[in-house]
């Protein structure tokens, strides 16, 4: 059989010198991953900044496209569909360090699990270990999740997991959850249209129904939230705000950077093991592809939730202080944080 070409972006980590003995790979920097480059390619392995779209592959032998992340709005899915290209992503990869990032930045502003109620906008990968974090440390979660709940009433079925089925989590609307709770974290893909379309979700409207002090954390896609209502509502003092996901990455709004209590260079889910595991499923995808047999030893497996959780454990595995203050002193270097990024372990 003859052997795949294989673009990868180069700053995929734990990648290189395990597919060279299945395959012809080049690895390219993001911006270089071009028309020219990509034509020859059978599969390209990408991240979230480059589009895969008729740009970039309209002409070229490209049949896979694989990205190492959970997200795919960087990847133009019906022109995939109607050119037969294959598309795979990563889901669930970085959820369990996303989770992390939520929690040590709820409790290290004063979230009590006891006390407080914690909304979650969003109930995919990410989100079921958030609550699930939730429930281990006793706190009370409403859930929003309309395509979720959508697809459950169609199968007649019950659209929250069994191990978020007790009397701490309950399903709720978005509207219910920005009046009554203390926190609301954000982990909705980026969608445009459709039933329940996320770009813009919460904006002004949402914003003024939050309660004073409540706390946002967006750690999903950046147009989610409307930059000029937040940086409002913060200027303000209505709300506080945690933001890892930005409008116009990576060319960010100091101004809002300012205003927010944490800002990080879109790396809550850079976590060592979130990565190896994002590697994995972008290895698995081009092995089940091409019948090739990359090796994936040593790359960390699926997430298991922990028999138990504390407050110590989470706040002292990771500070999102520290890359605070690495984006505040140079906003400009938001993607070069991001590419030397020091992998954090999971809590």
């Amino acid at each position: 059989m003859k052997r795949p070409k294989i673009i990868i972006d180069r700053h995929i980590p734990f990648m290189e010198g395990r597919p060279e003995k299945e395959a012809d790979v080049e690895y390219l920097d993001q911006e270089d991953i071009t028309p020219e480059k990509v034509k020859e390619a059978d599969a390209i392995v990408v991240r979230t900044r480059t589009l895969c779209n008729q740009a970039l592959l309209d002409g070229s032998k490209v049949k896979l496209v694989v990205t190492a992340t959970i997200g795919t709005d960087h990847i133009d899915l019906p022109y995939c569909q109607e050119k037969g290209i294959i598309v795979r992503n990563s889901p669930g990869c970085n959820a369990p360090g996303v989770a992390q990032y939520v929690w040590s930045s709820l409790l290290r502003q004063g979230f009590t699990p006891g006390r407080d109620k914690l909304g979650l906008v969003g109930c995919g990968n990410v989100g079921k270990i958030v609550a699930d974090w939730a429930r281990l440390l006793g706190c009370e979660v409403l859930v929003s999740d309309p395509p979720l709940a959508d697809k459950a009433a169609e199968e007649n079925s019950d659209w929250l997991p069994q191990n978020m089925e007790n009397d701490n989590i309950r399903d709720a609307s978005l509207e219910t959850i920005l009046r009554e709770c203390d926190a609301i974290t954000l982990h909705t893909p980026l969608t445009r249209d459709g039933l329940h379309p996320t770009y813009h979700l919460i904006g002004d409207k949402e914003i003024e129904k939050m309660k004073p002090g409540a706390l946002l954390v967006n750690a999903a896609r950046g147009p989610v939230v409307d930059s000029k209502a937040l940086k409002k509502a913060l200027a303000e003092k209505k709300i506080r705000a945690v933001i890892d996901t930005w409008e116009d990455e990576p060319d960010i709004d100091p101004s809002l950077m300012e205003l927010t209590i944490y800002s990080t260079p879109h790396i809550a889910g850079y976590s060592r093991q979130g990565k190896e595991r994002a590697t994995r499923m972008a290895i698995e995808a081009l092995n089940e592809y091409f019948g090739l047999n990359i090796d994936t030893s040593g790359l960390t497996g699926a997430y298991r939730s922990p028999e138990k959780l504390s407050r110590e454990t989470i706040i002292s595995s990771y500070d999102p202080a520290t890359d605070t203050e690495n984006l505040r002193a140079n906003p400009s270097s938001f993607e070069k944080l991001r590419h030397n990024y020091n992998y954090r372990e999971e809590a």
